[in-house]
C-alpha cells in the first residue's frame, strides 16, 4: 500500500477542486499497484467519517492537470455485504459526509476473471460518470491459454478500455492521456440490465464480442494446493512456515543487529570522550544515543518480519493459510477470514482491528476485535528478543535447530492460543439464539511471484513508521527515565560520606541510579509486583513501557549500564528475583 500518514479523512493530497478519480475493483484485481504508479506514492492515508475503513488518497499531475485519485477498498458488488463494500457503494453514489462524489471511475478488472469483474461493471454503468475499464493481468490471461481483445471489450461494453501490465510504462502513459480527456469519453447508449437473467445474458454477450476466451486453470497451482490445502499436510506444512518464519528472523537478524548495536556504542563513546559537560554528555550518550540505540537495534527485525509476511501474501499463500485455520478457528467461534486478521496483528493490532472489517458478521468482528491485542505484535518483539537474549544462550540447540528461535516460536504460539481462549469466551457469552453465520468464501489467487518493489515498499514503510515512533514517543520517554534515574544530584561530599570515591564515575552513577526519584517509584510499586519477583528496576521498565511497549528495553539499557557501563547485557544477566 502506498505510504500511510493518518489523515483527518476529508481532503486528499491532490489540489482542492480538482477532478476525483475513483479506483474500483474486485479484492486483488491490481488496484493498488495502480494506485501507487499513478500517484509515484505521494499519497496519504486517513478514515472514512464514522467508519475505521482506510482510505487511500493521493495526487496525480498530467500535464500540469492536477487530479485526486482514491483507491477505493475491494468489492465484488454495489450490494453490500460488509462495511467494506457499504462505503464503496456510499461514496459512488455521494452518500458520505465531506467526500465528494467522484467524477470518474477507474473500473480495473483482472483478465484472467473477466466474468466476475463484469457484473461490477454492469453496476458501475449505471452510476451516470465516466467509466473506464483498466484490465489488469493480460500477460498471465495470455501465459495460461486465454484471450481477449480490449478494443473489442471497450466496443462491447460502450465506454473506453485499456489494458495496463504491471511493469511496463507505456501503457501507464496510455492511461494518463486518456483520463486527461475524462470529459469526452463515451457512455454506452443503454446502461446494462440489473435484473440478473438479464444481466447473465448481458455478459455472455459482452464476453463473446470481445472474443473472451477464459485461462485454462493453472495445473501447477492444483497440483500445489493438493499439499498446502490438504488437512493433514497443509496443517505440516503450515507449521513448519511459521517455524521457519521465526528462525529467519532470529538467525538473519542477529548479524544485522550486532552492526546496529556496534554502530550506536561507538557514537556513544564518541560523545563521552569528546563532551567535557558531564551532564550534557550523559543526556546525549546514555539518553539519547543509548536510549535509542537501544530501541532502533531492533529495525533489522522488524523488517525482516513485514518482508517475510508481505512475501507470504504476495506469493498467494496467506489465503490458503486463511482456508486451512477455517476449520480450526471455528472451533473457537471464528472463521477463516479472521485469520488475515490476526496475523496483521503480529506487526500491530491497530491494523489487525482494521482488517476485521472485510467481515460480514458483526459478532465476528468484535470476537476477532478481542482477540488481535492478545496477539504478539512487532512492539513486542524487542522485549522478547532482550529476554530470550538473557535467558537462552546464542549457542543452545534442541537437536539441530537454534534453541532462541524456538522460544519465540512458542512465545507467538502462547499469544494466538490465549487469543483463541479469548474470542472463545466472548463467543460463548454473546450466542444466544443467533442466526447461523454467512458461508466462508475466499478467493485463492493463483501463485504468483511478489512485485519485487511491493514487497520491499511494506518493508521500507514499516521501518519509517517505527523509526518514526523512536523518534517520538520513545525518545521522549527515555530522555524523561534518563532525567528521573539522574535526579536528585549527589555532591562529592553526599559520595564520600556514602562510601563512595567521587572520581569512581560508574560507582557515582551506581549510586545515583540507586537513590534516584525513579528508583524510588518503582520501589513504592513493589509491593504490587512483589508476587512477579520484580524489583524496582524491572518495576520501573514496566511503568515506562505504558507509553510504548519497546521503552522497556530502552529503560532496561539504561538501568544496566550504570550497574555495569562495559557491558549492560552481563549486568542484565546477574539481576535476580526479589527473594535472591
Amino acid at each position: 500500500m502506498a505510504h500511510h500518514h493518518h489523515g483527518d479523512g476529508s481532503g486528499g493530497v491532490g489540489v482542492v477542486g480538482a477532478p476525483q478519480v475513483a479506483l474500483v475493483g474486485n479484492p486483488n484485481s491490481g488496484k493498488s499497484s495502480l494506485f501507487n504508479r499513478l500517484t509515484g506514492l505521494r499519497s496519504k492515508t486517513g478514515n472514512y467519517p464514522g467508519v475505521t475503513v482506510s482510505r487511500f488518497v493521493g495526487g496525480c499531475a498530467i500535464d500540469g492537470c492536477d487530479f485526486t485519485v482514491e483507491d477505493l477498498p475491494g468489492s465484488y458488488s454495489l450490494e453490500p455485504i460488509s462495511p467494506d463494500e457499504e462505503i464503496v457503494a456510499d461514496i459512488l453514489e455521494g452518500r458520505v459526509e465531506g467526500v465528494g462524489q467522484p467524477d470518474v471511475v477507474l473500473a480495473v478488472v483482472d483478465a484472467t476473471t473477466l466474468q466476475r469483474g463484469l457484473v461490477l461493471v454492469s453496476q458501475l454503468l449505471q452510476l451516470d460518470r465516466p467509466v473506464c475499464l483498466v484490465i489488469t493481468f493480460t500477460d498471465e490471461l495470455v501465459t495460461r491459454q486465454g484471450a481477449l481483445d480490449v478494443a473489442a471489450l471497450g466496443r462491447a461494453v460502450g465506454v473506453p478500455a485499456i489494458a495496463v501490465v504491471a511493469n511496463r510504462t507505456g501503457r501507464l502513459t496510455e492511461l494518463r492521456e486518456l483520463l486527461k480527456d475524462h470529459t469526452s469519453w463515451p457512455s454506452p447508449p443503454v446502461p446494462p440490465p440489473s435484473e440478473h437473467g438479464e444481466l447473465d445474458a448481458w455478459i455472455v454477450s459482452v464476453l463473446h464480442a470481445a472474443g473472451y476466451r477464459a485461462p485454462q486453470p493453472h495445473q501447477a497451482t492444483r497440483s500445489v494446493d493438493r499439499v498446502l490445502l490438504h488437512p493433514l499436510w497443509g496443517a505440516v506444512v503450515f507449521l513448519g512456515v511459521m517455524f521457519a518464519f521465526f528462525q529467519v528472523i532470529f538467525g538473519v537478524a542477529a548479524p544485522l543487529q550486532g552492526l546496529v548495536e556496534s554502530l550506536f556504542g561507538w557514537l556513544g563513546s564518541l560523545v563521552e570522550d569528546h563532551v567535557g559537560n558531564p551532564v550534557l554528555s550523559g543526556l546525549l550518550g546514555h539518553a539519547i544515543i543509548g536510549g535509542v540505540g537501544g530501541v532502533v537495534v531492533f529495525v533489522p527485525q522488524i523488517m525482516l518480519l513485514f518482508l517475510l509476511i508481505s512475501i507470504l501474501e504476495g506469493v498467494g499463500y496467506l489465503s490458503r493459510a486463511a482456508f486451512l485455520m477455517d476449520r480450526l478457528l471455528s472451533r473457537f467461534g471464528l472463521e477463516g477470514r479472521a485469520f488475515v486478521a490476526l496475523l496483521s496483528s503480529f506487526a500491530c493490532a491497530v491494523p489487525g482491528i482494521m482488517a476485521t472489517r472485510t467481515m460480514p458478521s458483526a459478532k465476528e468482528r468484535i470476537a476477532t476485535m478481542m482477540a488481535a491485542p492478545l496477539m504478539t505484535c512487532s512492539a513486542r518483539l524487542p522485549v522478547y528478543v532482550l529476554l530470550i537474549g538473557l535467558l537462552v544462550p546464542t549457542s543452545a540447540r534442541v537437536g539441530p535447530v537454534g534453541a532462541q528461535g524456538l522460544v519465540m516460536f512458542g512465545l507467538y504460539l502462547l499469544g494466538a492460543v490465549s487469543a483463541m481462549l479469548a474470542a472463545w469466551v466472548f463467543r460463548r457469552l454473546s450466542d444466544r439464539g443467533d442466526q447461523p453465520a454467512l458461508p466462508f468464501y475466499l478467493e485463492m489467487p493463483p501463485y504468483r511471484i511478489p512485485s519485487l518493489r511491493s514487497v520491499l515498499l511494506s518493508m521500507w514503510e514499516s521501518a519509517v513508521t517505527f523509526l518514526r515512533k523512536v523518534g517520538s514517543i520513545i525518545l521522549l520517554t527515555t530522555v524523561a527515565l534518563w532525567v528521573l534515574l539522574n535526579l536528585p544530584a549527589h555532591s562529592a561530599a553526599d559520595l564520600s560520606r556514602a562510601g563512595i570515591d567521587p572520581d569512581d564515575r560508574s560507582a557515582a552513577a551506581a549510586f545515583t541510579v540507586e537513590h534516584s526519584y525513579a528508583a524510588s517509584v518503582g520501589r513504592a510499586l513493589e509491593p504490587v509486583f512483589e508476587p512477579l519477583g520484580f524489583d524496582w528496576r524491572v518495576n520501573v521498565g514496566v511503568l515506562a513501557s505504558i507509553s510504548a511497549r519497546e521503552t522497556f528495553v530502552a529503560t532496561m539499557g539504561q538501568i544496566s549500564s550504570a550497574d555495569n557501563p562495559e557491558d549492560p547485557a552481563q549486568a542484565l544477566k546477574d539481576w535476580t528475583y526479589t527473594d535472591g
